[in-house]
């Protein structure tokens, strides 16, 4: 029988990985092997679950493990498995293409220093795509459990691989890795082999078995424990054992930030075993918003994300729930309607966000998770009603009284004399927000504003009324509320100088008529002190920074913005001396160009572009020609 080789090239992201792999040194390469491991590990979990409807799949070979093997004379390390296996087509894709979550992000992120990227490679994990870090030429064999096919993928990571039909294969995955010189002496030693699933691999529930133990002429050697961690006593596991299941389950580098481990008794028991990292996982903000917590019934693996267990808005956690009471031929399907599933969600949420309480004692430490993941936690300020008191106890925030961001306590314990509400602005970064007019009246006030720059924030502050039944309130939004609150250090309204009540309504009526439609409004303000002029939402309008991001979202330009009211400061020198010349004229050419001018300086300070700025520059031009000329 004739057996056709077909070639093929990797997807474009594989191959600016591999080059980097294939040509560049990498201090901690070992971990390859727990790469290779942990999917092997999850390919007999998948087997595990399909066998419970399908028994026939798993019948001639129940006994699931993984199996290292190494041949000194070749030069070749094997890893392999007897789980699920792949079908030709999965070939393709899973090892031609990159189909690891945020992998294809992360690759726009590498710097261009080959050093630099290596150590960011290693410290996310690439999966299949690491053994290339100690082989010059891989090959693969493996054959879908309930198929007689076996397929074979070969490469060198040099731009393509090769697939071949493979008779006489049997279920599941053989990884031959080819080694480089430099790796032979390594990774053809059992004691390094056992270091390394010691080290990364000690408590996947299946045995990793070295074929032939340290000689390769003894009996075969299970290196790990092969007992899954979650359901030993916490008080018999180390930090080192902790972190190397986290891992293990998260396919990470970091070390856990938080570790809760416990059992829940009662009506319904499970026992959880979930981490936060305390680094940002690559695939946080993609609009998937997945999972990453796999649920087990009776240590079989159920699903590996599973959505219902844990609300978006705490995607970051990873780990693993199993449960006594679920049974085991409990569909995928059914999970979402499953009440055993939203009560082990609701004990997972209170339990997370007790712990997180417990650690947010920890001002430092706490404040370096709220800067990780607060963006995330925030969400579930808009997403869930249930929990939003407790998620607002957590959130810290950037404020105009201090460097570091504050809890709303505190914001509460600093309240001035007659504040009523928790006053905030929002924007695209706290600098920007520091210098916006807007702030000005309540800073000369002492009132502190709370700076929020996540673009969740736009939405929260819309759905959360109050905390401790202060409201919440923007100060560039609607008519500035200060006239309860005295300055400080200022002049009494009646000493202060400003122009007459009928110049500044002549003004205000010479800028209404002038501008018309482009503003929704022109009033005096109080919330200026120093500023000539800002834009701000009219009660009830959308802000303006909510506005521009979903313009952005939607990829409409500038000119589609909603009128704003335009607020005038009637103490400036600027709009005093506008005043009594509106008092001498209707209208005039200086006139109408102070009034776009004024228009378009407050949409700069916004972030917008003048309304039209060829228009802009002309207008300018003639200001400055006739303060120069």
């Amino acid at each position: 029988m004739t057996i056709t080789e077909e070639k093929m090239t990797f997807q474009a992201e594989v191959n600016n990985l591999l080059d980097i792999v294939v040509n560049s040194l990498y201090s901690q390469r070992d971990i390859f092997l727990r790469e290779l491991i942990s999917n092997a590990s999850d390919a007999c979990d998948k087997l595990r679950y399909e066998a419970l409807t399908k028994p026939e799949l798993i019948a001639e070979n129940s006994t699931l493990a993984v199996r290292l093997q190494t041949d000194r004379d070749a030069g070749t390390l094997v890893v392999a498995d007897n789980g699920i296996g792949m079908s030709r087509d999965e070939l393709v894709t899973n090892l031609g293409t990159i189909a690891r979550s945020g992998t294809s992000e992360f690759l726009k992120s590498l710097s261009g220093d080959a050093r630099k990227d290596m150590t960011q490679i290693g410290k996310f994990g690439v999966g299949f795509y690491s053994a290339f870090m100690v082989a010059d030429r891989v090959e693969v064999v493996s054959c879908k459990a309930g198929s007689e096919e076996g397929w074979k993928w070969s490469s060198d990571g040099r731009g393509s691989f090769t697939v071949t039909e493979a008779p006489g294969a049997t279920r599941g995955t053989v990884i031959t890795l080819h080694l480089k010189e430099d790796a032979k002496e390594d990774f053809l030693e059992g004691w390094t082999l056992r270091k390394v699933v010691k080290s990364y691999s000690e408590h996947i529930g299946l045995p990793v078995i070295l074929v032939g133990g340290n000689d390769g002429k003894s009996d075969d050697e299970t290196l790990n424990t092969a007992s899954a961690l979650w359901t030993l006593n916490r008080n018999d596991i180390t930090e080192d054992q902790y972190k190397d299941f986290y891992q293990h389950v998260a396919h990470a580098f970091d070390t856990p930030w938080m570790t809760t481990h416990y059992r829940a008794e009662g009506t319904l028991e499970y026992t959880a075993l979930l981490f936060v990292p305390s680094e940002k996982p690559l695939d946080l903000f993609e609009p998937s918003r997945r999972q990453h917590v796999k649920l087990y019934a009776n240590r079989v693996l159920i699903s590996e994300s599973c959505e219902e267990l844990l609300p978006a808005w705490l995607r970051f956690v990873r780990g693993v729930v199993d449960s006594a009471d679920l049974p085991l031929n409990v569909s995928r399907e059914m999970l979402q309607n499953n009440p055993m599933v939203s009560k082990i969600r609701t004990g997972l949420v209170k339990r997370l966000l007790a712990d997180l309480s417990k650690k947010a004692n920890d001002t430092d430490s706490w404040l370096v998770f709220w800067k990780t993941f607060g963006p995330v936690l925030k969400e579930g300020l808009y997403e869930d009603f249930e929990r939003r008191n407790d998620i607002l106890e957590l959130a810290r925030f950037h404020s105009t009284a201090s460097d570091t961001p504050v809890s709303l306590t505190q914001y509460l314990e600093r309240m001035k004399d007659g504040q009523e509400a928790i006053y905030f602005i929002t924007g695209d970064s706290t600098e920007a927000l520091r210098k916006s007019p807007q702030l000005e009246g309540y800073l000369a006030r002492g009132i502190e504003v709370l700076l929020l720059s996540d673009p969740i924030d736009e939405f929260w502050t819309g759905m959360v009324p109050s905390f401790r039944d202060k409201p919440f309130r923007s100060v560039s939004s609607g008519a500035a509320d200060l006239d309860t609150i005295a300055c400080e250090d200022s002049k009494p309204d009646e000493e202060k100088d400003v122009p007459p009540t009928d110049q500044m309504d002549r003004l205000v009526a010479v800028l209404k008529g002038t501008l018309g439609d482009r503003v929704k409004d022109v009033r005096p303000s109080s919330r200026l002190t120093t500023s000539v002029c800002c834009l701000v939402s009219d009660e009830g309008q959308m802000s303006i920074h909510l506005e521009r991001l979903m313009r952005q979202h939607r990829g409409e330009k500038t000119d589609g913005a909603a009128a704003r009211v335009l607020e005038i400061n009637p103490g400036h020198a600027l709009i005093r001396s506008l005043a009594a010349r509106a008092n001498e004229e209707t209208t005039s050419p200086a006139l109408e160009d102070a009034a776009f001018l004024l228009l378009d300086q407050a949409r700069i300070v916004e972030g917008e572009l003048p309304i039209d700025p060829a228009a802009f520059a002309g207008r300018m031009a003639r200001l400055m020609e006739q303060g120069l000329v």
